[in-house]
């Protein structure tokens, strides 16, 4: 009896590597002994085991597209003080979290000065694009722009934008650092206009729009860009204090505390 159920453990093992369904060898003993403890019915049994090869594949799928995204950095909504930056639509930034704008092909720009968490909110809605499984790719605006170059100079620009025009939620991160020649501000247009109105990108930005024409060295340009962005966009103007200095006064504080506490610094 016992030889017979060592048999059919390898050969149930040896189905579900054939299957690819590694997780269902290791849980099916285990989830049988609950299934009998527990009483459940063979559909329900299968189904458990099921539920959890499928969660653990949508888990690993997850992890995959957070990878390829190419975060600097792991951020979500939920650690976004809007307290500190009160002129940010909590609810809309809330809705958009919702991820119905990659649906409708519609972009979001968040412009304002360094340190306000423009990075923090494209990172952190790019994650929860990822954790939807869909395709994410994270550039800053220099990065992108020297690959659009390199792809040009090797006859390859081509393939490049159409495999970017893919891409569920393109993040340009930056723009505004550096400026734009003509040259690289045409690349950058023609990528643009191939996701219009087809898919997302998410821009964060130090320039107000007016002075766009600065960044790319080209007022008609610049014009183009803007008027294909903005045409099904959402802008967000963070004008607040930076989270920045916000972190390095309370590091500050918390030193002064502990020195107070220990009597560092204190008269004897």
């Amino acid at each position: 009896m016992s030889t017979l159920k060592e048999d059919l453990s390898k050969t149930i093992k040896y189905y579900c590597k054939v299957l690819s369904i590694p997780l269902v060898a290791e849980i099916y003993e285990r989830e049988a002994e609950e299934a009998a403890r527990t009483k459940i019915s063979y559909q329900q049994y299968l189904y458990n085991l099921l539920k959890y090869q499928v969660n653990s594949r949508w888990d690993n799928s997850v992890q995959r597209r957070i990878k390829k995204a190419r975060f600097p950095f792991i951020k979500t909504i939920e650690e976004y003080d809007f307290s500190f930056q009160p002129k940010v639509d909590e609810r809309l930034i809330k809705g958009l979290s919702e991820l119905n704008f990659l649906l409708e092909g519609k972009n979001i720009i968040f412009v304002g000065p360094p340190g306000v968490g423009k990075t923090h909110l494209a990172v952190a809605l790019g994650v929860k694009a990822a954790m939807a499984r869909k395709r994410v790719l994270f550039f800053t605006a220099e990065e992108l722009i020297q690959n659009l170059i390199s792809e040009e100079y090797s006859g390859r620009l081509a393939q490049y934008v159409e495999s970017l025009s893919r891409i569920d939620l393109l993040i340009i991160d930056e723009l505004g650092y550096l400026e734009i020649n003509k040259k690289a501000a045409a690349l950058f247009f023609k990528l643009i206009s191939k996701r219009y109105e087809k898919t997302s990108t998410i821009i964060t930005t130090n320039k107000p729009f007016e002075e766009w024409a600065e960044i790319f060295a080209d007022e008609v340009i610049a014009s183009a860009i803007l008027d294909r962005l903005l045409h099904h966009c959402y802008p967000f103007f963070i004008t607040g204090k930076s989270y920045r200095m916000k972190e390095l006064f309370e590091r500050k504080e918390k030193e002064r505390s502990k020195n107070d506490n220990t009597g560092v610094g204190q008269n004897s």
